[in-house]
């Protein structure tokens, strides 16, 4: 999948206004920007990723993905009458979004880009691949919620989409330390 940028080497900024680092509150720990292997470490490991697309008339839409992150590039997929493949069909920018509900823990990740269609068929058995590997018996058991989405990949009765990331953003709170990293490839 080509993209504008490198996702292994994106440039890295702290935002001075919602970091610790630059912007330090009395007993605040020091914060720093947050490295992108981390970034991708988070993105490779997190089984729910929100999607958030636009419909036509400029309404936003956002709803629950599993997603694998495989060669600096998110992959998600939708049934082709879907809300969100509608909305794709018409404006492909669009942000997944993951993270946790903790105030005082964890790194939150967005990664916006635009949504390509998957159509290469060595690039689509790599995809498969590494969704198996990450969900395993969810996907590939009978009783899994997304048993055969393999094969539904490959019949294109579910539609596979890849976003490189044009930004992404890293909001982690560490032991009362706050940061805010942008990403830019």
């Amino acid at each position: 999948m080509p993209t504008h940028g490198s996702a292994q080497h994106p440039t890295t900024e702290l935002d001075a206004r919602y970091s610790s680092a630059l912007n330090p509150r009395p007993g605040a720990a020091r914060a720093d920007a947050t490295e992108w292997a981390e970034a991708q470490r988070e993105l490779a490991r997190a089984e729910i990723f929100w999607v958030s697309t636009v419909r036509p008339d400029g309404r936003l839409h956002v709803t629950p993905v599993i997603a694998a992150w495989h060669d600096g590039v998110l992959y998600f997929s939708t049934g082709p009458d879907e809300q969100k493949a509608k909305n794709l069909a018409h404006d492909d920018h669009c942000a997944l979004t993951t993270g946790t509900n903790a105030l005082t823990e964890g790194l939150d990740l967005i990664v916006e880009g635009r949504a390509r269609a998957v159509t290469d068929p060595a690039l689509l058995e790599q995809v498969i691949d590494a969704y198996e590997t990450k969900y395993g018996a969810h996907i590939t058991a009978p009783e899994g919620t997304f048993h055969g989405i393999g094969d539904a990949f490959r019949k294109g009765d579910v539609r596979l989409f890849a976003v490189a990331p044009d930004t992404a953003y890293g909001f982690g709170r560490d032991g009362g330390a706050f940061t805010h990293t942008r990403w830019s490839f």
